[in-house]
């Protein structure tokens, strides 16, 4: 395309003859061939530069999915070496406490502590609990309900069990000092009513409550050191019985656990009625209905 120009151009001219115009053809074609060629080999030579790139390319992602993928399973691999370690360094898992059989009688002993009730009263509830346990506070609507409800075929008997020592001991310990001068049930009022309510559990608070209730206070100081012994011996029996929260109870050795609504204890209570009521009728006396049919003949321990 070019050579042809060129030509057109020399010849409007006037400047070249017909020979000289031949060879200056050959010339101009033998150089647009040796360009082409050189562009087509130039192209070709882009092309194969191209491929190679794209190869190189393709090699390198490869490489980058490969290596992305082995970060990704070394973390999972350190993950789960750090959860073996830590699973070897962890304490052992504690046993489950075992717990009691509502379906058995435990002969609790009863003698001695304080007693809601009379001794004739054919179902015993034994409680469990401390002063500072909000449940054992809760409850205490749900037992008045069950004294409102069976009158004196019920008492209810108060032991202690403490779960929270460093607040509730002092507490319990001026109770059964209580007890020891017949006024279990003035104390125990103000310490819910005072002690547990604003929370206030210090031992001149607590003492402060027991001279309101008029106990001989020299007695009284001396009957806590006494009764230090006497709580942690009440403590230690009721674990044996398996008792390891608060509240707890026994209803003619049938345990229950919790702050229960009424109906709960409404349905050991009934079903307890109906054999004491049996018993008695077979010649068992009411007084003596518990120790004989519950403590001695139930289990002495878990």
């Amino acid at each position: 395309m070019r050579a042809a120009w060129f030509v057109l151009v020399l010849s409007i001219a006037g400047c070249v003859s017909s020979g000289r115009m031949a060879r200056l053809e050959r010339r101009m074609a033998a150089a647009e061939a040796a360009q082409a060629k050189s562009e087509f080999e130039l192209r070709a030579a882009l092309a194969r530069l191209e491929t190679m790139l794209g190869s190189l390319a393709g090699s390198v992602d490869s490489a980058s999915a490969a290596a992305a993928k082995a970060d990704e399973l070394r973390v999972q691999l350190e993950q789960l070496a750090a959860e073996v370690d830590a699973k070897d360094k962890a304490p052992p898992a504690r046993p489950a406490r075992a717990q009691p059989d509502p379906a058995k009688v435990y002969g609790v002993p009863v003698a001695g502590f304080p007693v809601k009730g009379k001794a004739t009263a054919l179902v015993t509830i034994v409680r469990a609990g401390e002063y500072a346990c909000p449940y054992c506070d809760k409850v205490r609507a749900t037992l008045d309900q069950v004294s409102a409800t069976y009158g004196d075929q019920v008492r209810i008997v108060y032991r202690q069990f403490i779960v929270h020592p460093q607040v509730a001991t002092y507490a319990s310990q001026a109770a059964c000092a209580a007890n020891h001068q017949g006024k279990f049930w003035d104390l125990d009022a103000l310490l819910w009513s005072d002690a547990f309510a604003k929370r206030e559990f210090e031992p001149a608070q607590i003492d402060a409550l027991a001279s309101r209730v008029g106990l001989d206070m020299a007695r009284y100081r001396a009957d806590l050191a006494t009764c230090l012994h006497e709580v942690g011996k009440d403590q230690t029996e009721l674990a044996k019985f398996g008792v390891g929260a608060t509240p707890a109870f026994f209803i003619n050795g049938r345990f229950l656990s919790g702050a229960q609504p009424l109906p709960s204890f409404a349905a050991l209570i009934d079903e307890e009625l109906v054999k004491a009521k049996a018993a008695v009728k077979a010649g068992t006396k009411p007084a003596k209905y518990y120790e004989q049919e519950i403590v001695k003949k139930g289990l002495p321990s878990l």
